[in-house]
């Protein structure tokens, strides 16, 4: 029976509805992934009654039965400890802040699913959801993390206190095939850099038929041990992190290729410069080659080699050099054939390339002046047909503020071809077969929708419809839907630069309202895109205020040049760029523009601060979480790649620190920070305060015990916006 048509009174959304549960936005899947065999599609979903609990689902694809519960992470999470440090710093990396069933993998066959929870890993029967505990923790406590299934399925892998085990995937004893962890030295593991900046989560990798596993040995002895104390509700811990500031010396990473059938593990010669980063690692398809990426300090030569597994040698079989400087991708795909597909911005757009058996350029596979999906985790490259020669992959081809699956023929040439539909943002996971995908769409109208697909873009399945009707958790609201406005602004030097502004709700052209400027700004984040607002960010709108963002210099998909207008100059021009979306904003006439404030969080916190402290930028205030104060005190892959070393470049690390210019901040700051922050560490925010209690300046501040980069858990994060909204209510007043 559909629920009765909501009240007036209803239509206002509260930050205690947000925050509650069902999620506002409706049920969504994660993680979805097809069978091997393609009979189902699972997929995480939160529960109904916790949002921050994840379960895992399964739904066949001939739709012939309902979608069923395959486990339910509440009867394993409570039969599992607490999580290992190892495990948390790993999940900060990741940005996973929800519980339970938070990754799983599948077999070869199609049968069995790997589900890590708590620590311990535990098989599931596909057909009927039975499940059993397959490698428990170890009598200490320690985790088993980092798991899945060998290609071929006769084995399950995983890492447990720095050292690499497997065990046969069915039944039979662990055996471990890395050294055991010693001091600074541990194996397989991905070093803080690899997974916080690289979009490298792993240290180890498995040759496609089940013989050998290639595993880094990972030396953080040379890195520098910078204390934290770990600030939590009931007490403090202090922690000798090794953290790799900017300038300092990284963790050494050696790689080695162990045979299964016995003897020594073979050191792979990655050359002479041990001071490089091991970028990323996959084998050829037939297990004979073992190409490795390096990536040279500086991040401007990248060099993948083609290594011979049996003796550890390689041959550097393509150099990429580029300024100001080379990102990392995923995009390279052995073929069959030796062949290759290889992703590159040598155009200053990242596009697909192909490369014979000789490793000699064959063609370019996609062209023009827009980008394919790029940056760490995010994957232009999605699947290879190679019996018809046919490439799938994502791009934002007809406008930077969309993403779209398209089709391109590698071996003979030809035009991509747009498969899926709709004005608005996908996400899309291929089946190992190219011939159906998972797709995820949503626009400003439409909350996130995840259905199969086949590989022509016809719909087979619903996995979650989401529908906005009657019975959706929004509906209630959906009178007072925010209807975002694009446009585009031109810069200083006439580069076209993206927003997107919402007014409040209900909206009166008669007055005049503050506004908030919502703003990140670093480099790898795209946040004006044609996809399903966040439901907090309406709460801007119910208490009055017009919402503005705009991606500036620096910020993602839209090609090198526009990204690297900020090397050696943080701080600089995405700066500039924003002043110009104040001064539209300023100008437009329900915009009182003695009332505009700024946010965000991390690189946004830190802009924040630049903000407010730029001469006669003129805003009332600010609200700056997990700032970055000095980028002396950040980690090397991802500040040197915009600045530069330090020593060579400290003129630029000067101008762009924010400590000295506090003299100059204009308008009231308030000041956000985890307590147990090991990214942007709790030094940063202390260095600001001591900055601003030294110079006799008023700020507001609030800090989180316990909490990383992030803040998380539906009441923190009520708390946190029930703090910013009452922080710019004071500083920014009411329409008038």
């Amino acid at each position: 029976m559909a629920k009765a048509a909501p009240s007036p009174a209803a239509s206002v959304l509260t930050p205690d509805r947000v925050f509650a549960d069902p999620d506002i936005s409706g049920p969504t899947a994660k993680g979805v992934a097809l069978s091997p065999d393609g009979k189902l599609v699972t997929y995480l979903k939160a529960k109904e009654t916790d949002q921050t609990a994840l379960d895992l689902w399964a739904a066949s694809t001939s739709g012939d039965a309902p979608a069923r519960l395959l486990v339910d992470s509440a009867a394993l999470e409570a039969k599992g400890g607490a999580l290992s440090e190892a495990e948390k710093a790993r999940r900060e990396r990741q940005r996973i802040s929800q519980h339970g069933v938070v990754e799983y993998a599948w077999d070869e066959q199609g049968a069995h699913i790997l589900v890590p929870v708590s620590g311990e890993l535990y098989l599931a029967y596909a057909a009927t959801g039975e499940v059993g505990k397959r490698i428990a923790k170890t009598a200490s406590g320690a985790d088993a993390t980092d798991a899945r299934f060998s290609p071929k399925g006769g084995f399950i892998s995983f890492v447990r206190e720095g050292a690499l085990f497997i065990a046969p995937a069915l039944t039979g004893p662990e055996r471990a095939i890395s050294p055991r962890s010693e001091g600074a030295v541990s194996y397989a593991v991905a070093e803080f850099v690899a997974q916080e900046e690289m979009g490298r989560d792993t240290g180890y990798w498995w040759s496609p038929d089940d013989k050998a596993i290639a595993y880094s040995r990972v030396d953080e002895s040379g890195v520098d041990i910078v204390p934290r104390v770990d600030i939590g509700a009931e007490g403090a811990t202090v922690i000798s992190q090794r953290y790799p500031r900017a300038g300092r010396p990284n963790a050494r990473v050696d790689l080695y290729v162990q045979s299964l059938g016995g003897g020594a593990a073979v050191k792979v010669d990655l050359g002479d410069n041990a001071d490089i980063y091991l970028g990323r690692v996959d084998w050829s398809a037939d297990g004979a080659a073992l190409y490795v990426q390096r990536e040279s300090r500086d991040q401007q030569t990248l060099d993948l080699i083609a290594v011979d597994p049996r003796t550890g040698k390689g041959k550097v079989i393509l150099s990429e050099h580029q300024q100001p400087w080379i990102n990392l991708s995923y995009d390279f795909h052995p073929l069959k054939n030796g062949g290759f597909l290889w992703g590159s911005e040598r155009t200053g757009f990242h596009h697909l390339y192909l490369y014979d058996a000789s490793a000699k350029l064959v063609r370019a596979v996609t062209s023009g002046d827009f980008p394919l999906a790029n940056h760490e985790r995010d994957r232009g490259l999605l699947a290879v047909d190679e019996a018809k020669g046919l490439a799938y992959v994502m791009a934002s081809k007809d406008s930077p503020l969309e993403r779209h699956l398209y089709v391109v023929n590698y071996r003979d040439g030809g035009p991509m071809t747009r498969i899926t539909g709709g004005e608005g943002w996908w996400t899309v996971t291929m089946s190992r077969e190219a011939n159906a995908y998972v797709g995820a769409f949503s626009n400003p109208a439409t909350p996130p929708q995840t259905a199969l697909y086949g590989i022509d873009g016809t719909r087979r399945l619903w996995i979650t419809e989401n529908r906005l009707d009657a019975t959706h958790p929004y509906f209630p609201y959906l009178a007072g839907l925010p209807q975002p406005r694009f446009g585009a602004l031109t810069a200083e030097d006439g580069e076209s630069l993206q927003y997107v502004l919402l007014k409040p709700t209900n909206f009166d052209p008669a007055k005049r309202y503050p506004a908030i400027v919502e703003v990140y700004g670093g480099p790898g984040v795209q946040t004006v895109t044609r996809s399903w607002r966040a439901p907090a960010e309406r709460l801007y709108l119910e208490a009055g205020f017009v919402v503005f963002q705009l991606d500036n210099r620096g910020s993602t998909n839209r090609g090198l040049k526009f990204e690297g207008a900020i090397s050696r100059r943080m701080g600089g021009p995405e700066v500039r760029d924003q002043i110009v979306g104040l001064r539209y904003l300023q100008s437009l006439p329900f915009v009182d523009p003695k009332r505009v404030g700024v946010t965000g969080w991390s690189y946004g916190g830190y802009m924040t601060l630049r903000l407010l402290t730029e001469p006669g930028a003129g805003f009332a205030a600010g609200a700056a979480g997990g700032p970055p104060s000095d980028w002396r005190l950040y980690d090397t892959h991802y500040t040197e790649r915009y600045m530069g070393a330090p020593n060579a470049e400290a003129a630029a690390y000067d101008a762009s620190a924010v400590l000295p210019r506090l003299k100059d901040l204009k308008g009231r700051l308030l000041l956000m920070h985890g307590m147990a922050d090991d990214n942007v560490v709790f030094e940063n925010s202390t260095r600001i305060m001591a900055s601003l209690q030294n110079l006799s300046t008023p700020f507001d501040l609030m800090l989180y015990p316990g909490q990383r980069h992030g803040v998380s858990g539906p009441r923190r994060k009520l708390q946190q916006w029930r703090t910013w909204l009452a922080f710019f209510h004071r500083e920014l007043g009411e329409p008038k």
